[in-house]
């Protein structure tokens, strides 16, 4: 859900106290050593901070831990907004051993990973994960900060098998142009064709990032970064003129300015809307709605761009989790240990615990994923990166876009602001002069 907009003046607080990003890496942080995931702790207490939406994820794979080792875990819950939460308190000196996090290279610089963190480079398990995954995110120029123990969620369209049925659609779309061509004939036809929530917000984002995957494939967020390009320019600028027009032709939900998260779940699974443009946490409240049985009858996944069916992958802080530096030598290492327990023996009962979608070759996903979520994960091979994911500063561009629903900003005026944040940002971060 929101945890790919902690930025604004959380990510400058955190960057406040970021070393220039181009300074070598700081003595000691090469390769460490790993304990066998089973070694007796006893007596060693670890914490781990987690989010709201996060904090029962770790739960089997931490008794059992304790139950091998003797280590004492405790979980506790930083409150919302959790980004910015845990960037206060870690600019303060209040570090936990583990914490989740979005591993993401603007959210590591944004924790000021040389500095806090512990490099997982040389973890035991990567070796186990599927190829096409291992080094998709986690990663600050060219060292390993996060272990990402779950599937990294991904921008594309959730649709309603039985209206697409009902409409005689046997296919989905294979490209942006063909699902807007769809989604007409769906409004011709008196079904909504999309909804989206803009009073809730951070979604909108994802329409003007499906549009850009092909560009994010070329390079556009290296560009972007370096100044080359901008967010005004007429090829990022017409994304949002799109998503405009979209709109206002009449192809999303006429409550749109009110609508909330919860609203599309409810839209969706009754058929009154056809397709949604969302996340994994999106199905995540589908499955609070209906059984796997319903999921797999009703609920269909497809990813898009303008060239094909191409996602956009988009990590969040509940797939992956940072190890910090304390101070504490043996704590370090407990941490380290329990991460190697979790994506090590303890795998298996946590992905079955958690009914997801494995990462490692050697282990099979339980039987009861549902099929939409195995196809979210099939698409992350041919993914390319989202802004969250590859730009060095994720400025407000969903605030932005609501604001332009609600009829207080033009797609240029949208541009303009985001471009301006962004600057400002990186600039903060030492990435732009």
């Amino acid at each position: 859900m929101k945890r790919w907009i902690a930025i604004g003046a959380a990510l400058t607080l955190g960057l406040a106290a970021c070393s220039d990003p181009s300074a070598a890496p700081e003595a000691g942080s090469g390769a460490v050593t790993w304990a066998d995931p089973t070694a007796k702790l006893d007596g060693v207490k670890l914490v781990i901070w987690a989010a709201q939406n996060s904090n029962t994820v770790p739960t089997s794979v931490v008794d059992a831990f304790q139950q091998a080792t003797g280590a004492t875990v405790e979980v506790v819950t930083v409150p919302d907004p959790y980004e910015q939460s845990v960037q206060t308190k870690v600019a303060t000196g209040d570090k936990p051993d583990l914490a989740f996090w979005q591993p993401t290279a603007s959210m590591l610089t944004a924790i000021n990973a040389r500095t806090n963190l512990q490099p997982l480079t040389d973890a035991p398990w990567l070796s186990s994960l599927d190829p096409a995954l291992k080094d998709i995110t986690g990663l600050l120029d060219g060292t390993r900060y996060a272990a990402l123990v779950t599937s990294p969620a991904v921008e594309g369209v959730y649709y309603n098998k039985e209206v697409f049925a009902a409409q005689g659609i046997t296919a989905t779309p294979k490209n942006f142009d063909e699902m807007i061509t769809l989604a007409r004939s769906l409004k011709a036809a008196g079904v909504t064709p999309f909804h989206e929530m803009g009073a809730d917000r951070w979604a909108t984002q994802w329409w003007v990032q499906i549009q850009l995957a092909d560009a994010a494939r070329a390079g556009l967020w290296d560009r972007i970064n370096s100044g080359q390009a901008k967010f005004t320019d007429p090829d990022v600028v017409r994304t949002i003129e799109t998503y405009d027009g979209l709109i206002r032709e009449g192809l999303f939900n006429s409550d749109i300015k009110t609508a909330r998260f919860e609203d599309q779940g409810t839209a969706l699974l009754d058929g009154k809307a056809a397709m949604v443009v969302q996340v994994n946490s999106f199905f995540g409240q589908l499955q609070a709605k209906a059984d796997t049985a319903t999921l797999d009858e009703r609920i269909g996944f497809f990813p898009i761009s303008p060239s094909g069916n191409v996602g956009t992958f988009i990590p969040d802080q509940s797939n992956a989790l940072v190890a910090f530096k304390t101070g504490d030598a043996q704590r370090e290492a407990a941490a380290r240990q329990l991460l190697a327990y979790w994506m090590g023996p303890g795998y298996q009962a946590f992905i079955t615990d958690r009914n997801t979608v494995s990462l490692e070759t050697a282990v099979p996903s339980p039987a009861g994923v549902p099929k939409a979520l195995l196809d979210v994960h099939a698409a992350l091979p041919t993914a390319v990166g989202s802004m969250q994911a590859l730009a060095v500063a994720n400025p407000d561009l969903y605030i932005n876009l609501a604001d332009m629903i609600a009829g207080t900003m033009t797609p240029q005026q949208v541009a303009a602001a985001t471009q301006d944040q962004f600057v400002q940002l990186a600039k903060a971060a030492g990435y732009l002069k």
